[in-house]
């Protein structure tokens, strides 16, 4: 057999790649800045080909280097995988996973779903990640995530999918100012700038407009809040209104204030919410009875 460069060392190589900083890929790594650089110039001579250019004060990954990188990123989550999978036997429901969400689901869901594997499946345990949609599908490529719980529809292309729920999207307006809208509703009364939304990282944002039907741009504001609570402020110091998922609203994010909920204009707008995860994971046993259990907690039938 080939003499094959050691999953160490392609380590070292993906992290030096991530902090481009030889200092801190070597704490990440935990080890000395220059066993680190004797393992990549190790790597460098197995592969023989030179996959850092270096000087005295910097350096750049070559061409090959780059793709040398990505290729050992999946080698070594494909790693990942198979430990996992030998340590649990190939057991459901048992070992760690790094679950990411998105911030519109993740303060009203993510407690829940937490308390419900503490008490049902004792020896699963949750690492919990919170980011938008596209950082999220970035670090599950890269094997930093197992799984991910977001809003669909998104490219979700070479990777698996399960749809877990449906997020009912409902208008909220200050209750001094409802009794001012008459139903049905129809967004071509409301004023211009009247309709405040997350800012476009957040994917909420454009399900809200295509689910609802907001066809005329100028009935939005341009300012962009950074959170749901965000919104609720701006609604409830009678700036405008907003859309609101129903977990947000069942969460009690309504809480103590003003606000009345109202349904939106079209044919009952909503979201759909999915785990994804990456075709080359053992896991999916467990991915798929994890989301057969959030679709519970979702449908009320179980906490």
């Amino acid at each position: 057999m080939k003499h094959l460069p050691s999953l160490k060392n392609l380590f070292y190589l993906v992290n030096l790649h991530h902090e481009q900083n030889f200092n801190r890929a070597a704490k990440i790594c935990h080890v000395s800045q220059s066993t680190l650089s004797s393992g990549i110039q190790n790597l460098e001579e197995q592969l023989g080909h030179q996959l850092i250019e270096r000087d005295h004060k910097s350096f750049i990954f070559t061409a090959i280097g780059e793709e040398v990188v990505q290729r050992s990123r999946k080698l070594l989550t494909d790693v990942d995988d198979l430990v996992e999978l030998v340590k649990h036997q190939g057991e459901p429901m048992t070992g760690d996973i790094r679950l990411g969400c998105i911030p519109t689901i993740a303060p009203f869901l993510l407690s829940r779903v937490v308390k419900h594997c503490q008490k049902s499946y004792p020896d699963l345990t949750l690492f919990l990640k919170e980011d938008t949609t596209e950082r999220l599908l970035d670090a599950l490529g890269k094997g930093e995530l197992d799984l991910l719980l977001l809003a669909l529809p998104v490219d979700t292309s070479g990777y698996h999918s399960m749809k877990v729920g449906i997020d009912p999207f409902k208008l909220v307006v200050h209750e001094e100012l409802a009794d001012e809208l008459h139903e049905p509703l129809d967004f071509n009364s409301f004023p211009d700038e009247s309709i405040f939304l997350l800012q476009a990282e957040h994917c909420i944002t454009g399900h809200a407009i295509t689910a609802c039907q907001l066809g005329d741009s100028a009935k939005v504001n341009p300012f962009a809040a950074t959170s749901l609570h965000t919104l609720v402020q701006m609604v409830n110091s009678k700036l405008g209104t907003t859309f609101l998922p129903q977990m947000a609203i069942d969460a009690g994010i309504l809480n103590d204030t003003e606000l009345s909920v109202m349904q939106p204009p079209g044919d009952a707008p909503y979201r759909d919410i999915g785990l994804v995860w990456r075709q080359t994971s053992s896991r999916i046993l467990t991915f798929r009875t994890l989301g057969l259990a959030i679709q519970n907690l979702l449908e009320g039938r179980e906490e």
